[in-house]
């Protein structure tokens, strides 16, 4: 793969799944409807801060792994392929039908304490480390530096980000409405099964 091939497929991939509901997309819609665009936003902005840190983590351990150690990038690789497939599987066995943005309560202390609340919600989620971890390494093209790559991929990921906490905050009564409706919670539960099975099933046949 080399690079302009990696940043599409990469686009793609991280698109979808920013597309994909789940506590963050609950902050910033909660957060838009009850107390207005700029603390959403300024909680959109503390999430993707979040990401940023978490992506860069992922990126430099990654590309320390592999710079010193092939039996350890291979034990992290194949640690990946599993959690990306078995979380595939469980998404399309399982399909969320609910998703309620009410159900996250709303944040004080002004722009500040939004901002402050976005960014918590993001670190303390292991998943998203886990995520980062499994997604990031296998979208590094041959003779990349694989540190520096990452970190460009985890803030295309934090911009894709944003730009969509911005359409939520914009039609938050449309999207929130189209968010609660179970087929299209399923469908996307569903498709983006899919899409962690196939790049789980990618990275594992990963001959780097």
């Amino acid at each position: 793969m080399n690079t302009p091939q990696a940043l599409l497929a990469f686009s793609l991939a991280a698109g979808l799944l920013t597309l994909t509901p789940g506590l963050d997309t609950a902050l910033v819609l909660r957060t838009a409807a009850t107390q207005g665009p700029r603390r959403a936003f300024a909680a959109a902005v503390g999430i993707g801060t979040g990401c940023l840190v978490w992506g860069v983590a992922a990126a430099v351990g990654a590309g320390a792994l592999l710079t010193a150690s092939t039996l350890a990038y291979t034990a992290l690789k194949w640690a990946g392929a599993a959690y990306l497939v078995w979380m595939g599987l469980k998404m399309i066995a399982k399909p969320r039908d609910r998703f309620e943005p009410g159900a996250v309560a709303p944040t004080g202390g002004g722009v500040a304490g939004s901002l402050r609340r976005g960014l918590l919600t993001n670190l303390l989620n292991p998943k998203v480390g886990v995520f980062y971890i499994s997604f990031l390494p296998q979208f590094v093209p041959t003779g990349a530096h694989p540190a520096s790559f990452g970190v460009l991929l985890a803030g295309i990921h934090v911009v894709m980000g944003l730009a969509w906490a911005g359409l939520l905050i914009a039609a938050t009564t449309p999207l929130a409405g189209l968010l609660r409706k179970a087929s299209v919670i399923r469908g996307l539960d569903r498709i983006t099964g899919g899409v962690f099975i196939a790049f789980g099933l990618r990275l594992a046949l990963d001959r780097r």
